[in-house]
C-alpha cells in the first residue's frame, strides 16, 4: 500500500507531501489544477521515461519519493532480497530527474537500475487511464489474470515442473546427438588418457614428497658432512665440547660442597652436558642415514618428469589429475552406453510429452470455462458503467508447441459499442474505457492481479448520473480489498470515498504551484457542492452535497 508520496520541483509542483490511507482515496479539483501532474509523478515510480521537461522551471532536478507498506507482500520482499536490497516492513522508492541527464533511482537507500525498479513497483501499484503504464495494455498479463481468476496456480506449478523436466531431457538428448559423430574418436582419446593416468599410479601429495626427497639426495654429501662435523665438535674429538663441560660440571660439584650456591649452577652445566651428548648422538645417527644415492636420485627425477608431463597435459596438481581422471572415466562410461542412454531419454521424453499434453489439455479446459464465466461477469459490470452494449472476451490462441505457461496464449478483446468488431484491449486508446474495464475486471475477479494500490484516472470520462454512482459504488467495493486512488470530476463518484483530497493551484512568490488539501467535515461538503454547482455554491447545493455523501456511505 502507498502510504506517503513526496514530490519536489516537478512541473508546477514545487513541494508536495501526501499521506495516503487504505480504502478509497479520491482527488478532485478544478481543471488544470495539477491532478494529472500527480499521476505523471507516480508514473515515474513505475518506470516512466525521465524527461527534462518534467523539471520545474528554474530547478536543476525533480524528485519523486514514495513509501510503501509491505505487509502482506511476500513476493515483493523476495524480489527485494534477490536484488540485494534491504528487506524491511517499508519500501522507499526515490527517483531523481536531472537536467544534466544524471538521473538516479534509489530503492531503500541503495542505487538501483530501471530494470530493477519496474518489476518491483509493477507488483505494488498500477495506473488505469490515459497513461503509458497500463497493466491492461500488456497482453502478457491477461492470461495470468485469467489463471488467477480460475484458481489454476496449483495445476500450473505441476505443469511447469513437467515442462522444465522435459526441457532438461531434451538438452541431454541434444548433447548426445551432437556428440554422436565424434563419439568413437572421443572414446578412443578418453581410453588413452585413462590408460596413461592409471599407469602412473597417482598418489595424492606424491609430487611434494618427491620434491623433498630430491632435495635431500642432491645435498646428501653436504648434509652428512655437516652432521659429522657437529658430532666431532660436540663429542667425538679429543678436545670436544662435552669433555670440557664434563670437567666444568665436576669442578662445580666439588666446590658446591663448600658453598651450596654453586650447586644449581653445577646441575645446569651437567644438564646441558647430557643434552649436548644426546644431540651429538642424533647427529651421528643422521650422518649414518644420509647418503648420496645416484640411482635413487635418478628414479626420483624420472618420476617427477612423468608427473610434470601429466600435469602439463591435464591438470596442474596431483589432486587435479585425480579429479580429471574421475571425470573422463564417467564421460567414457556414458559414451560406451550412449545408445542405451539415448533410448532411455527418448522413452522418458515420450512419457513426459504425453503427461504434459494431458496436463495442458486439463488447464485449457479450465481456462475456457473460466473465460466464459469472466466474460459474463465483466459484461454485467460494464453494463452498469455506461457500456451496456460492450462485448468483452478472453480469446485463447493455440501455440505451435507447448510453452512454459500452457498450450495457448490469451488476450482480452473488446467491442465497446454495438456493431463494432472486437479488438485487442491493448489497441484501445480511451483512458476512460480502459479504466472502466479494469474496474469491471476487479469487481468480477477481486484480487486476481494481486496489486495492492490501484490508481484510476479518467474512470468517469463520458458518464454521469446513475452510471457515475455505479462507478463510485464499485470503487468503494474494490477498496475493501485494495487501496484505491481515483481522480474524478464527478461528485457522484467522490461521494463514496473514505478520504477526500482537493488539488488546487496556489500562487507563491509570483509562481504558480500545486497544493493538496485533505478535506474533512464542512470543507468536504463545500468541495462536493462546488463539483455539483460550479462556481455558484448555494445552500441548496450544500444540502445536496450532504445528502449524496450520506447516501453513499458504506451500508
Amino acid at each position: 500500500m502507498l502510504t506517503d508520496l513526496h514530490i519536489r520541483n516537478f512541473a508546477i509542483i514545487d513541494a508536495l507531501e501526501i499521506g495516503f490511507s487504505s480504502g478509497f482515496n479520491v482527488l478532485t479539483g478544478e481543471t488544470g489544477a495539477g491532478k494529472s501532474i500527480i499521476i505523471d509523478a507516480v508514473a515515474l515510480l513505475l518506470g516512466g521515461r525521465a524527461r527534462v521537461d518534467l523539471i520545474r522551471t528554474g530547478s536543476e532536478e525533480a524528485v519523486v519519493e514514495a513509501v510503501f507498506d509491505l505487509q502482506g507482500q511476500p513476493v515483493v520482499r523476495q524480489v527485494l532480497a534477490a536484488g540485494g536490497f534491504e528487506d524491511e516492513d517499508e519500501l522507499l522508492i526515490k527517483r531523481v530527474v536531472n537536467r544534466s541527464g544524471r538521473n538516479k533511482i534509489y530503492i531503500n537507500g541503495s542505487l538501483a537500475k530501471l530494470a530493477q525498479l519496474q518489476p518491483l513497483t509493477s507488483q505494488l501499484m498500477n495506473i488505469y487511464g490515459q497513461h503509458e503504464h497500463q497493466g491492461l495494455q500488456r497482453a502478457d498479463s491477461h492470461l495470468v489474470f485469467l489463471d488467477s481468476f480460475a484458481g489454476l496456480q496449483p495445476e500450473l506449478e505441476v505443469y511447469r515442473r513437467c515442462f522444465d523436466e522435459i526441457q532438461g531431457l531434451e538438452q541431454q538428448l541434444q548433447k548426445l546427438q551432437e556428440a554422436e559423430a565424434g563419439r568413437l574418436q572421443r572414446l578412443d582419446l578418453l581410453k588413452f588418457q585413462l590408460r596413461e593416468l592409471d599407469e602412473a599410479n597417482l598418489l595424492a601429495g606424491e609430487d611434494e614428497e618427491l620434491l623433498a626427497e630430491r632435495s635431500l639426495l642432491q645435498h646428501g654429501e653436504r648434509l652428512s658432512r655437516s652432521a659429522l662435523t657437529g658430532y666431532e665438535t660436540l663429542y667425538g674429538a679429543e678436545q670436544a665440547v662435552c669433555t670440557h663441560l664434563d670437567a666444568v660440571a665436576a669442578e662445580l660439584e666439588n666446590s658446591a660442597a663448600i658453598d651450596g650456591q654453586l650447586s644449581p649452577l653445577a646441575e645446569t652445566v651437567r644438564s646441558s652436558l647430557y643434552m649436548l651428548e644426546d644431540v651429538a648422538e642424533q647427529l651421528r645417527t643422521y650422518a649414518g642415514k644420509v647418503s648420496f644415492d645416484a640411482a635413487r636420485l635418478n628414479q626420483v627425477e624420472k618420476r617427477l618428469a612423468v608427473l610434470a608431463d601429466l600435469q602439463r597435459k591435464y591438470a596442474s596438481t596431483i589432486d587435479g589429475l585425480l579429479v580429471y581422471r574421475e571425470e573422463i572415466a564417467q564421460e567414457s562410461e556414458a559414451l560406451v552406453h550412449a545408445d542405451a542412454t539415448k533410448e532411455e531419454l527418448t522413452k522418458r521424453l515420450e512419457q513426459g510429452h504425453l503427461q504434459l499434453q494431458q496436463q495442458g489439455d486439463a488447464i485449457s479446459t479450465r481456462r475456457r470455462v473460466a473465460a466464459e464465466t469472466l466474460r459474463e461477469a465483466v459484461e454485467g459490470e460494464l453494463a452498469e458503467l455506461a457500456m451496456p452494449k460492450a462485448q468483452f472476451e478472453m480469446r485463447l490462441f493455440a501455440l505451435p508447441q507447448a510453452g512454459p505457461g500452457g498450450l495457448e496464449r490469451g488476450e482480452f478483446y473488446l467491442a465497446a459499442n454495438l456493431g463494432e468488431d472486437s479488438k485487442p484491449l491493448a489497441w484501445i486508446a480511451s483512458g476512460g474505457e480502459l479504466s472502466r474495464i479494469m474496474l469491471a475486471l476487479r469487481r468480477a475477479a477481486p484480487g486476481a492481479d494481486h496489486i495492492a494500490t490501484l490508481i484510476f484516472d479518467e474512470v468517469d470520462a463520458g458518464i454521469g448520473g446513475v452510471a457515475a454512482s455505479a462507478v463510485g459504488q464499485k470503487l468503494q467495493a474494490i477498496a475493501r480489498g485494495a487501496q484505491v486512488l481515483c481522480i474524478t470530476h464527478l461528485p457522484q463518484v467522490a461521494a463514496f470515498a473514505d478520504h477526500h483530497y482537493r488539488v488546487e493551484k496556489q500562487e507563491r512568490d509570483g509562481r504558480t504551484c500545486t497544493g493538496l488539501v485533505h478535506l474533512e467535515g464542512e470543507e468536504r461538503i463545500e468541495e462536493m457542492a462546488r463539483m455539483l454547482g460550479g462556481a455558484q455554491v448555494t445552500e441548496r447545493t450544500l444540502e445536496h452535497a450532504r445528502e449524496i455523501i450520506v447516501q453513499s456511505a458504506p451500508q
